[in-house]
């Protein structure tokens, strides 16, 4: 695989780039899911954000410069995936595919579909293309594919508390939302989610059936987009069931903290695929009201790092 750090990135690093100022503010809910729990202090130093999730035209311009290619073109090895169906080891990603009605909300099988062909350059399977959406956020991309991206940019991944942190803006952190405690003030939108009855109805109300351009909703008060909907966000902390587990002391403010370790982060439910799981952090565009109620800046969720979903993405930091 091409070297991602050969071709030099951007001499100006944190051009286009907000700042984010430390503060102490209450990390996760006690209202909400319990891997959110509990809620606690922590205190962040301040650092640089991108304004948007990384874009299909940004992640083209590293494609170009290094050659790179991504988890979701190279066909999965048989010895990491014990028992799979050898005709299912082909290069492919997660597609959200809408069923023709309703279905148990227990079985995403009925609305993921592993598609072959799919990668960032064809979101939607092999007869797809980024026409169009070369400013919306890439998708299909790995823990490997943005970590590669992230190296030759000259940033990182921010860790979840610096996410949560930069998601409310500098606004009170006890609200219900990045924007306060109305999700649709005024009955405006203020990502993009999902409305109807998930999976198969979406009203389209906020405008967007699958992604939508960076931008297209309002900044928070750090003018940061799409940090609440769109897309699913990587961050750099293994994940934890419980993240109260990991305080340095449940009587203070925890300083810059850091999710789990590597081996605590396997999914349980999976005990003969290990392989290790990181923080998301946002929501997506699949977000909605009976199903995902995780467009808010607490809401967490745990991805295997060698997964690709149509629905994932990431952005970038840097820390003085």
């Amino acid at each position: 695989m091409p070297d991602p750090t050969a071709t030099e990135a951007p001499s100006d690093l944190r051009a286009g780039m907000i700042w984010v100022p430390g503060d102490a503010f209450t990390m996760g809910s006690d209202r909400h899911y319990p891997e959110e729990k509990p809620a606690r202090r922590v205190r962040v130093d301040g650092f640089w954000i991108d304004p948007t999730p990384v874009t299909n035209r940004q992640f083209k311009a590293f494609v170009r410069a290094t050659g790179y290619v991504t988890t979701a073109e190279i066909p999965p090895r048989a010895e990491d995936y014990p028992g799979a169906d050898p005709r299912m080891l082909k290069a492919a990603s997660l597609v959200f595919t809408p069923p023709a009605g309703p279905v148990p909300l227990e079985d995403v099988s009925q609305w993921w579909e592993w598609t072959f062909g799919a990668c960032w350059h064809r979101p939607r399977g092999p007869k797809s293309n980024l026409k169009g959406l070369e400013d919306h956020p890439v998708v299909h991309v790995s823990w490997d594919d943005v970590s590669a991206y992230a190296a030759w940019a000259g940033k990182s991944l921010p860790t979840e508390a610096e996410w949560e942190l930069a998601a409310w803006g500098g606004r009170p952190s006890e609200t219900e939302f990045a924007w306060g405690d109305d999700f649709v003030p005024g009955g405006k939108h203020m990502a993009n989610t999902f409305q109807g009855t998930f999976p198969h109805a979406n009203t389209c109300e906020d405008g967007f059936r699958w992604t939508s351009p960076v931008g297209s909703f309002p900044a928070n008060d750090y003018g940061l987009v799409d940090m609440i909907g769109n897309v699913w966000e990587w961050t750099a902390d293994w994940y934890v069931a419980n993240p109260g587990s990991i305080a340095k002391s449940p009587c203070c403010v925890s300083e810059n903290p850091l999710g789990g370790a590597e081996g605590a982060s396997f999914d349980p439910a999976l005990p003969r695929i290990r392989i290790p799981r990181k923080v998301l952090k946002g929501g997506s565009h699949m977000c909605a009201p009976a199903y995902c109620r995780r467009y808010r800046p607490a809401a967490r969720h745990a991805q295997a790092v060698d997964s690709s979903m149509s629905h994932l993405g990431f952005r970038c930091v840097i820390r003085p």
